[in-house]
């Protein structure tokens, strides 16, 4: 049976990375995947890519993409064996929901990435869902400057200052993001 998965983390912690490890161990064996990315993020234009160089071509994601109908239509063409989201934290509610029929109808297993919180603790709104109702949940591990394992996302601007107030969404890698443990996020907020 065909599961959906939910694969979380702070920033830094090989998201993309473990993305385009799971899709080339399904290739090298000959099967056909499809690789979806937040039209969202600028940088990307149309990849997903990683911090320490894997790249790969993926089609692009917007809140209106219909992914149950643009999989699905795929999957007809060419049979598909695993669909993998990255940057799945955009993913709107609706969208999450296709992507579980894709597993529980289509049969297809769904590899979803992405950040649990924003720079605020928050939640965001496709890792909300995704956390509610995915089959499984796995944390990747990113390391705070003091050791601990972090789980939260600091946006800093150019100085380095901590940013408390703003929109969720700001694309941007560590130029404007620091991965911290809770205890460090928590300093660097109300210091």
């Amino acid at each position: 049976m065909a599961k959906l998965y939910f694969y979380y983390a702070s920033m830094n912690a090989g998201k993309s990375s473990h993305l385009l490890q799971a899709d080339f161990n399904y290739r090298e064996r000959g099967m056909r995947t499809m690789l979806w990315t937040a039209a969202l993020d600028s940088r990307s234009q149309g990849m997903v890519r990683s911090r320490i160089g894997l790249e790969s071509e993926a089609h692009k994601f917007t809140p209106e993409t219909d992914l149950w109908a643009v999989v699905s239509a795929a999957h007809k063409v060419e049979p598909l064996d695993c669909v993998l989201v990255d940057e799945a934290q955009f993913l709107t509610a609706e969208q999450v929901w296709q992507l579980a029929r894709l597993a529980d109808e289509g049969g297809i297993p769904v590899l979803c990435y992405g950040l649990r919180t924003d720079f605020q603790g928050a939640l965001f709104p496709g890792s909300a869902v995704l956390l509610g109702i995915a089959d499984a949940l796995v944390e990747l591990k990113a390391v705070c400057h003091c050791g601990r394992k972090a789980t939260m996302n600091l946006r800093v601007d150019e100085s380095g200052a901590a940013v408390r107030q703003g929109q969720q969404t700001e694309i941007g890698g560590n130029d404007r993001y620091v991965a911290l443990c809770r205890k460090h996020f928590s300093e660097a907020l109300n210091g």
